[in-house]
């Protein structure tokens, strides 16, 4: 068995999640990480299939076991202004457990992998920001709907939040760390909201408005 990488390795593994494959690299392997056919994990992405089953069942898109009443999203920063998102929810604790132990998210300056095989990139749909935020929301609820993009693809929208945490280089994040990502990430989505007119562009500033209220206050 593989070992943990040393930058993680005093972190406390969930328990769900303790049974997941290590990488070559040291670090575990989450459940929605697809294979290829010779064993082979494709990091950085995510099979379609388990997306949907994650979806259907209620499945923890880290560790694969059910959710309970309580759901967890990882959310990029934009995603509390439109509280929609295409990744299923997590038990609190592997969500908590990714954001401090997971390269991508833990390192603002890391970037996705850009030589994943052709047939992995299967997009989830709705529009995505190609970028690292640098802040992870992790956003608990009871509650969230499903509904399919003009593609037809499922998203998901999440309900009110019992709790909202912010995370940025594995330890909670300040609100100026939380800012500087939002206010990056906002003209990515005034120009989207443009493209409706005026009217989208004004809900825009009005769910805005409402994801700051959220920030802590330092």
């Amino acid at each position: 068995m593989t070992s943990l990488n040393v930058s993680i390795a005093e972190i406390p593994i969930p328990r769900r999640m303790r049974g997941l494959p290590i990488s070559a690299q040291g670090y575990p392997i989450p459940w929605f990480v697809p294979f290829t056919y010779g064993g082979e994990p494709v990091t950085q992405a995510a099979d379609p299939a388990k997306r949907l089953r994650a979806i259907r069942v209620g499945l923890c898109w880290c560790c694969g076991e059910l959710l309970g009443t309580h759901k967890c999203f990882a959310l990029g920063p934009m995603c509390i202004v439109t509280r929609t998102t295409s990744e299923p929810a997590c038990h609190r604790d592997c969500a908590e457990y990714a954001v401090r132990a997971c390269p991508y998210l833990r390192k603002p300056n890391m970037k996705r992998n850009p030589t994943i095989p052709a047939d992995q990139k299967v997009s989830p749909g709705g529009i995505m920001i190609e970028r690292n935020p640098g802040v992870t929301v992790l956003w608990i609820t009871r509650a969230y709907r499903t509904f399919r993009d003009p593609g037809g693809s499922i998203l998901l929208s999440v309900g009110e939040p019992i709790e909202v945490t912010f995370f940025c280089e594995g330890r909670r994040a300040t609100r100026a760390e939380i800012m500087e990502s939002m206010e990056s990430g906002l003209p990515i989505l005034r120009e989207m909201a443009a493209k409706d007119g005026t009217e989208a562009l004004a809900l825009l500033d009005k769910q805005y408005a409402k994801a700051l209220r959220l920030l802590p206050q330092d």
